[in-house]
Formats: structure tokens, C-alpha cells, sequence
């Protein structure tokens, strides 16, 4: 049986509605062209605190009251913010402490968004208050069916250095570490004479004459965002308290490196999710398909929510470029291919004051004459035939293993290379597996591999023993891992590995790493890949397939796959291969574009028996299924390029968009179709 995210049937449609902003007059205008655009969620009181509360010991709810019983009649349902995401000016005037201060020392005024201590007391206690009223209210308002805790974590504010900050990293650590002496072990205070006699001592990482010991950065990272999850849980544990059944979620940024979004996850009832890819880049969608997939990865394949998208160009960007038309429609159809349970937008009407009022708005500054209305208006429609979609479920082909402490890490100072970015790493092997139809699944490095018959790790600059025993033994148990550069480097403190890189992969890959060699910028070292050449940019590695201390060199070796054929390492190890129990576990040594990572990627995809989705598709096509308890699967086809292409589908199903049968089909430029595709007997 599928669950729907909330009690609206079929796929979700709205956004951001901010009434405040406007008469009474105007809301009567809205909810009616609401229902006839097809909207039926919106997400109301983002950022209402100074008019809900507008001074200490005064509410005014009456406006909201009017609000949800006004929607709740044109049978739309709401998502209930609790507007904690922007405090009052009586708020920071009463505690001016509460507004974060940098590392530098200097105290961020009002005036924006996110103006908060994330250890401020007086900040939670109040935002924990305004929540525990909201719920207390409207907990049976029919119009309820989600609420929204915040907005965006993160975002402005990630860090606080103040000493409310200072206190409760203090105290975080003593949670971690239990004493001073096991901090100070672990963070290799003998170095430059930083021992410290007790926590009193420690404080955040400020600016400070030179390089800050890198493991009090890794915790400091840690910390963040273990304090903002502080605030959103003591929210959600008000909202579960007062207004239990109703689901709870906070909206993610997509692969946002400040959260770790695999604990943040443990504590959402479901995703979701702002993304807002530039129309400007061609490669935007490939960037958000990745995106898409790490929301579904989160809660294990559950279907998600698209929180916010704009409906063309945004307002923060140097150059905010609208998106053409037909781009709107195949984007938000890309969101539900790859596992989203709706489509919501910032914002519904466009604002004629404030830092957004140039953002695009379902319902444009032209109002119903605009070009965007009548693209809302389609969008709606064509959501509402798709409604059957919702409940199902996608499941990746390959594993793609993400872990925020080896992200934080990696990008540490006083590195070989400042050029070792996580995303820069990532998006080459995910663009590779794009381009042949691959959909994946992202995992933390201690996750559940084994259903899957491949497994990539772009990096693992931090890897402690435990998950590397867990890569052994998917290996050894059948399964194919392909390792990418400067992993296995450190434990969870970021300590060197005993005997260096790649530290407990060794045995694994059958490889050691001499030393790590950067590639300087606007230089390349060539490869030979069985007569096919390739370019290494950024980094490369003198490698060792056989450790020499090893007493069986040909059981702990690795084979030469592809060979340095330039530089200082030509005629040495690039890409490696080792059988391993039942498995193979492959090493790239170096950093390759796409095109080349492709190249390499195809010989595991191949012994994996991992393929596209739909094979034979066109260039510029994307292909995913998602799968009905029943069987029944949703095949969608999206056109990103500029010329039609013919797909044809391995088994007959019927276009929902149009109604149409058919056994394959022609996409105009940027078209889409999504195919009901009955079950096989086998799957029914």
C-alpha cells in the first residue's frame, strides 16, 4: 500500500504564500485563482513572527485564523510555518545578544533573515514558545495537514562565535570526548604547544595568526550543525507533543555542505527540499538530478517534496536569467521523476517590496496577462493527471557513498591541493552515470550496500576502520567498489592512518600511496587506458600495487588498468583493479572530467552488470521508473535538449500527459511524457 506525504491525494502543487504582505482584499482575489491554477497546498507564515507576536506578551492571530478558514473553503490545504526563521526587532532589542557574531568578532545587525545564536537561550526559548501557541491553535484547523519547522538552516547563519557559543561548544565536547586528555589526544594537541589544562580553556575557532589545528575545525563543523538541530528538534518536539499525526518537515538545500543531512534526516517525518537550478548553465539539470537523488536517498527511497522552486528567474544571482518557456514544466517534471511527491514554488504572488521582489512568482507582477500564469495554470493541470504517481518509489541501480565528516575534512586547510572540493570530485562520476542512464542511490559509508551490485566512492578522504571493514566485506561477499583519490587518508579525528594513504583500504584496493601528486592549475598528465587516452587535471598519485612489506605480493597486488604516460609519473599505476573474495574493488588514482571518468567507469559498470534504465536512449534524454506497490511503473522521458529525438520503450504503456498508447514516441525540444507501464506477470 503507498502512503501519500500528507492526507492531500494525488502529487502536492503551491508554494510560499505571503498574505501579510497584502489586504484582506487581495487574499479573496488569491484563493480563487488558486483553485483555478490547481493549487492545493500552500505554505503560509514563513516569515509572520513580528505580526503573530508583534511584542513580548502580545498575539495577534485573528488575520491567520481568517487566513486558513478562507483556504480551507476553496479546498486548499495548508503547511503551517512556524515562522521562527526571522525574530522580531522587539526580540533582538530585548536581547540584542542573541545576534550572531563572526569569527572576526563583528555582531550581525537586524535587518534580514536568520539574525540569531544558534546556542542563543533566549532565541530558542522564544521560538519554542511562538511554536507551542501555533500548535496549540490550529492542531485542528482542518486546513492543517503539514507543518513546516524554520526555513532553510543554515542558509545566512551557520556559525556563531560568541561566548553563548563558546559555552556550549564547550559543552559539546565534554559530550564527545569525556575528558580533557582524550581531547586533547584527540585533536593532537602536542602540536605547537595547543594542550589544554581544561575545557574552560577551549574556545571556538576564531580568527586566529595562522592555521587553526584542523581537528578543532572538524568539530567546530560537527558542532554547527548539531546546534541548529538542536533548535529544529526542540521545534518538532513541541509539534509532536501538541499536534501529533500531523507530519513535520524542514526544508533542505539540497547537497548543502554546512548540515549533515543523513542525521538531519533521522528527525524530518518526510524531505524536502529547495533547489534552484540556474537556466543559465546547459548542465543545471544533471546537476539537479543529483540533487534530487541525494532527497530521495535521505529516508531510503521514500518519496519527497520539492519545497521551493522559482517559476523563472530567481533575484540573487549576479545575472538572473528567466527560465524559456517549456524549461519550467520539464524541471518540475524532473523533481517527480526522480522521486518527489510534489511541486511547490517560492512564491505564489510576487512581491512588490522587500530583497525578492524581483523573484519570479507563480502568479507574476502581470498578473493573469503574464506568460508565467498561463505556465502555472498548465503546470496545475497537467499534475493533476499525473496524480496516480504519488505513493511510488525509485531505486538506484548503483550506490554512491557521501559522508559529511569526510567532506568537512577534505576541504580543511594546509592540504596538498585547496583544488580537492567535494562537489568537484562528485559531479564528474555522477555526470559519467547520467550520461549512461545509471540512476543511483546515495549512502553514508556505513549503509546497507549489499543489494546493490556497484558501489562508488568518489571520496573518502576520512574513513575510520569500521566502514572500511563494511567496503571488505561487500567486496568479499560479490560485490564491485571503485575507490576514487586521496581516500583512506585519515581516521575520524583526522589523523594520518598508520602508514599512510589509502590507511584500511590497503588490502582491499592492493594499493599504497608513495605520495599524492597535485597537478597545478592549467597543466594535465596524460593516461593510457588500453590505447585510449585520457587527462588527469587537479590530482594525481604515485601508486604502489604491491605493498612492499607485504609477505604475498601477488595475493595483496592490484592490476594495472590505465598507466601515467607523462610527467613525472609516466609509465606508473593510474587505475587499478583487485579481485576480492567474490568482488573486485578498483582505485583511480586521479581526478578526470566526465568524458574520461566515463571512459574508466565503464569497465566496473560493465562487470557489475549495472545498465541505463532504458537502454538505446538518445543524447539529451533522461529515463527513470518508479514503481507502484502493485507493479504498475512510471516511466518518464525528458527532452533537455534542443532537437526532438524517438525513444523507443522496451514495453508498450500510456503517456498520463496526453492519454496517448504507445510504444515508443517522439519528444519535441524540452517535451516530456510519462508512461503508465501495466505489470509484468512476474511483478503483479
Amino acid at each position: 500500500m503507498t502512503m501519500n506525504l500528507t492526507r492531500v491525494p494525488g502529487l502536492l502543487y503551491g508554494g510560499d504564500w505571503n498574505p501579510e504582505q497584502w489586504s484582506e482584499e487581495v487574499w479573496a482575489e488569491d484563493v480563487k485563482l488558486m483553485a483555478e491554477a490547481g493549487v492545493n497546498l500552500v505554505t503560509v507564515g514563513v516569515f509572520s513572527w513580528a505580526r503573530l507576536q508583534p511584542a513580548a506578551h502580545s498575539w495577534d492571530f485573528g488575520w491567520l485564523d481568517r487566513l486558513l478558514d478562507l483556504v480551507h473553503a476553496h479546498g486548499i490545504a495548508v503547511d503551517l510555518a512556524t515562522a521562527t526563521a526571522s525574530p522580531p526587532a522587539w526580540l533582538v532589542r530585548a536581547h540584542p545578544e542573541l545576534l550572531p557574531v563572526t569569527a572576526d568578532g563583528v555582531r550581525l545587525e537586524f535587518g534580514s533573515r536568520q539574525h540569531y545564536c544558534p546556542s542563543s537561550t533566549a532565541y530558542r526559548a522564544a521560538a519554542v514558545r511562538l511554536t507551542r501557541a501555533l500548535a496549540t491553535r490550529y492542531r485542528h484547523h482542518p486546513a492543517l495537514v503539514l507543518w513546516h519547522v524554520h526555513n532553510e538552516y543554515g542558509d545566512h547563519v551557520q556559525e556563531c562565535f560568541c561566548p553563548a557559543s563558546a559555552a556550549d561548544f564547550r559543552r559539546w565536547l565534554r559530550e564527545r570526548h569525556g575528558t580533557v586528555e582524550e581531547l586533547n589526544r584527540s585533536w593532537g594537541t602536542a602540536f605547537w604547544s595547543q594542550r589544554y589544562n581544561s575545557f574552560d580553556q577551549v574556545e571556538p575557532p576564531r580568527t586566529a595568526p595562522g592555521p587553526v589545528n584542523p581537528t578543532q575545525l572538524l568539530d567546530w563543523r560537527r558542532f554547527c550543525s548539531d546546534a541548529l538541530l538542536a533548535l529544529h528538534r526542540a521545534e518538532k518536539a513541541a509539534l509532536d507533543e501538541i499536534s501529533p499525526g500531523v507530519p513535520v518537515t524542514t526544508n533542505f538545500m539540497s547537497m548543502f555542505k554546512a548540515l549533515d543531512y543523513w542525521e538531519w534526516s533521522r528527525h524530518e517525518d518526510f524531505v524536502s527540499d529547495d533547489a534552484y537550478p540556474d537556466p543559465a548553465d546547459p548542465r543545471a539539470h544533471v546537476n539537479a538530478a543529483m540533487n534530487y537523488d541525494l532527497m530521495r536517498s535521505l529516508k531510503a527511497g521514500r518519496p519527497w517534496l520539492l519545497m521551493e522552486q522559482a517559476p523563472s528567474a530567481v533575484s540573487w544571482r549576479p545575472v538572473n536569467v528567466p527560465k524559456p518557456p517549456g524549461l519550467y514544466r520539464l524541471w518540475s517534471l524532473q523533481a517527480l521523476a526522480r522521486g518527489a511527491d510534489g511541486v511547490l514554488h517560492f512564491q505564489w504572488r510576487a512581491s512588490v517590496a522587500g530583497a525578492e521582489k524581483f523573484h519570479s512568482a507563480m502568479l507574476p507582477h502581470r498578473g493573469t496577462a503574464g506568460r508565467g500564469w498561463r505556465e502555472t495554470v498548465a503546470l496545475g493541470a497537467e499534475l493533476r493527471r499525473l496524480g496516480e504517481v504519488a505513493g511510488s518509489r525509485m531505486r538506484g541501480r548503483a550506490a554512491v557513498l557521501l559522508d559529511w565528516d569526510s567532506w568537512w575534512a577534505l576541504e580543511l586547510d594546509d592540504h596538498p591541493s585547496a583544488r580537492m572540493r567535494w562537489l568537484d570530485l562528485l559531479r564528474p562520476w555522477y555526470a559519467a552515470l547520467y550520461e549512461r542512464g545509471v540512476t543511483v542511490d546515495f549512502l553514508p559509508p556505513g549503509g546497507e550496500l549489499t543489494r546493490y551490485p556497484l558501489a562508488l566512492a568518489p571520496n573518502l578522504y576520512l574513513l575510520d576502520t569500521a566502514d572500511a571493514d563494511r567496503l571488505d566485506a561487500y567486496v568479499r561477499g560479490g560485490g564491485h567498489l571503485v575507490c576514487g583519490p586521496f581516500s583512506g587518508v585519515t581516521d575520524r579525528h583526522d589523523h594520518i592512518h598508520p602508514g599512510g594513504q589509502p590507511g584500511p583500504l590497503r588490502e582491499l584496493l592492493g594499493v599504497v600511496v608513495d605520495e599524492p601528486w597535485p597537478i597545478p592549475d592549467g597543466e594535465s598528465t596524460a593516461l593510457d587506458l588500453d590505447g585510449v587516452g585520457l587527462s588527469a587535471l587537479r590530482w594525481s598519485e604515485w601508486i604502489e600495487t604491491s605493498d612492499a612489506e607485504a609477505s604475498d605480493t601477488e595475493t595483496n597486488g592490484a592490476e594495472t588498468i590505465a598507466h601515467y604516460t607523462s610527467g613525472p609519473l609516466a609509465n606508473r599505476p593510474a587505475v587499478t583493479r583487485r579481485r576480492h573474495g567474490d568482488g573486485t574493488a578498483w582505485y583511480l588514482s586521479c581526478h578526470l572530467d566526465a568524458a574520461d571518468t566515463g571512459r574508466v567507469l565503464d569497465l566496473p559498470l560493465a562487470e557489475a552488470g549495472v545498465g541505463a534504465e532504458l537502454p538505446g536512449l538518445p543524447a539529451g534524454v533522461e529515463a527513470t521508473r518508479r514503481r507502484a506497490a502493485d507493479g504498475t511503473e512510471y516511466l518518464f522521458l525528458l527532452n533537455h535538449g534542443s532537437v526532438e529525438r524517438y525513444v523507443a520503450l522496451d514495453r508498450p504503456g500510456t503517456d498520463l500527459l496526453t492519454g496517448t498508447a504507445a510504444t515508443g514516441l517522439t519528444l519535441a525540444p524540452l517535451g516530456a511524457a510519462v508512461l503508465r507501464i501495466p505489470p509484468t506477470e512476474e511483478r503483479a
